[in-house]
């Protein structure tokens, strides 16, 4: 029995970190082990976890299995994104032009900024009172 071929990429944002396994098949997304609609509770997650099939018109057409730790829903579902559209582009390299242009293949930068020392947050400072 020949074994097909999976296709594998990693995606992150924030602080989350998604490794997405993407072979084809009838178009089922596995979360941790979950189905995409038991892990995700918000409807926008699921949304933008589908945006990269639908750029390329490949709805339904791969089996995903994704394995994604910390952070929250919204920036584990950025990174799973990154990650299925990672996955696309290996699949295909022709689908890397329309990714590329919506954003899809960008890595998207942003991080908490750290508390400092003397100051109540990363930048808020501790109310001032004169007397």
């Amino acid at each position: 029995m020949a074994t097909e071929k999976v296709f594998y990429a990693t995606g992150r944002r924030k602080t989350s970190t998604a490794r997405v396994f993407m072979k084809p098949g009838k178009g089922t997304l596995i979360i941790n082990g979950l189905k995409a609609d038991e892990y995700l509770k918000r409807m926008q997650s699921k949304m933008v976890i589908l945006q990269p099939f639908e750029t390329v018109s490949q709805m339904g057409k791969f089996d995903i299995d994704v394995t994604v730790v910390g952070g929250g829903e919204n920036g584990q579902a950025g990174a799973i994104r990154l990650g299925i559209a990672r996955a696309l582009t290996a699949f295909d390299p022709t689908f890397r032009p329309p990714l590329k242009k919506i954003g899809y293949l960008t890595r998207d930068p942003r991080e908490v900024e750290r508390k400092k020392y003397g100051k109540a947050g990363a930048r808020r400072r501790y109310q001032y009172s004169k007397r």
